[in-house]
């Protein structure tokens, strides 16, 4: 075991700090090092077999779901620019509370107060643009394309620029 003094500069005593090191066999510095790099291969592994989000998630089952979107969301950004922050904040307390779900888009019924009736989002506007959209969609698709991919993809398009 080796010892090691280090004064203490603060102190006006310059009392001594003993650092005790002692001396590590070569296999058990190597078992940390081994373990760690196991660690980092089961996490890159389970990883790699996630079911993770996708671009190309409706490519084969509604191939034309983007293009719909972005029609539409020119037709009524054309007509009307200053949509554009509206749709904007619509995605965004959507986002906010509990993430991307599309409750926001929800009406309350007499048991249950949606997150649309909350005090925050009271003045949100916009739910007959993305209604409009989403019939679009329907008809081409139906019942393949959330609400809320909808409203992700309508705000992608509208933050892209003209």
């Amino acid at each position: 075991m080796t010892h090691y003094c280090l004064p203490i500069h603060s102190d006006k005593n310059q009392t001594p700090i003993v650092i005790l090191e002692t001396k590590v066999a070569k296999g058990q510095k190597l078992l940390p090092f081994i373990f760690l790099q196991l660690i980092l291969i089961l996490m890159v592994s389970s990883l790699s077999n996630a079911e993770g989000l996708s671009l190309e998630n409706y490519h084969k089952i509604c191939p034309n779901v983007e293009s719909i979107i972005w029609k539409a969301i020119y037709r009524v950004i054309s007509q009307a620019p200053t949509l554009v922050t509206p749709l904007l904040r619509l995605h965004f307390h959507d986002c906010f509370v509990r993430g991307c779900d599309g409750s926001v888009l929800l009406n309350s019924t007499k048991t249950n107060q949606a997150e649309r009736d909350a005090i925050p989002n009271l003045s949100l506007r916009c739910f007959n643009v993305i209604d409009a959209i989403k019939d679009e969609v329907e008809k081409e698709c139906p019942g393949v394309v959330s609400c809320v991919d909808v409203v992700a993809l309508a705000t992608r398009d509208i933050t892209a620029g003209w």
